[in-house]
């Protein structure tokens, strides 16, 4: 099979710019740019499917609903959507990443930890044995999951933030900067705080 030498990113804000790092860092050597809003050096989605419908796509979207969406577009069209995993992460043998993610530099992830489509493993995160990260969620830089930990889909764990062995975290969550989640999580909450409290539903 011919070597894949070009990748296209879904999204060119920031997060954009850290996937297309990990992308060039494993071997892709040049980069298409898509965006639905008017970039310079960026082509539209419909431009995209125009003119190169061959090339790979990963998201550098980093906004969990945007990212699904334009997930969906995707998939939609035929294309093929990849994972993409920096060198430097530590992944178990027997852990699971399906399609879409992407795993920043430096993090863990152990032993049958499952982290689902599209979702983010962000800079120095740790996920412990047994974790089921959701569809389009989002484990920001630094930080540390417990075993056993269940986030659901879209949920945001905010930077530096530890949540502690066996909890469940619904979806739609977002846990504030440097919280200790020592409880569960329903849906559609925004905690906060050491330990983490519920400060507000969007329901």
């Amino acid at each position: 099979m011919d070597r894949i030498e070009t990748v296209a990113i879904y999204g060119g804000g920031g997060h954009g710019k850290v996937v297309a790092d990990i992308a060039m860092s494993i071997g892709f050597e040049s980069i298409i740019w898509i965006d639905d809003a008017p970039k310079e050096a960026a082509v539209s989605f419909e431009e995209f499917l125009a003119s190169t419908p061959g090339i790979p796509v990963a998201l550098g979207i980093g906004n969990n609903s945007q990212r699904e969406k334009s997930f969906q577009r995707v998939t939609d069209a035929g294309l093929k959507i990849i994972s993409l995993i920096h060198p430097s992460a530590i992944i178990s043998g027997s852990a699971t990443i399906r399609r879409g993610a992407v795993v920043m530099p430096g993090t863990v992830i152990n032993a049958e930890a499952v982290v689902e489509e599209g979702a983010i493993i962000n800079s120095a995160a740790v996920i412990e044995h047994d974790c089921i990260i959701g569809r389009f969620a989002h484990i920001s830089p630094n930080c540390a999951l417990g075993g056993d930990v269940k986030v659901g889909e879209r949920t945001h764990i905010g930077i530096g933030s530890s949540v502690i062995q066996c909890l469940s975290i619904g979806s739609d969550v977002k846990v504030g900067a440097g919280a200790a989640v020592v409880n569960d999580l329903p849906d559609s909450v925004m905690a906060a705080g050491v330990p983490a409290v519920i400060k507000k539903e969007f329901r």
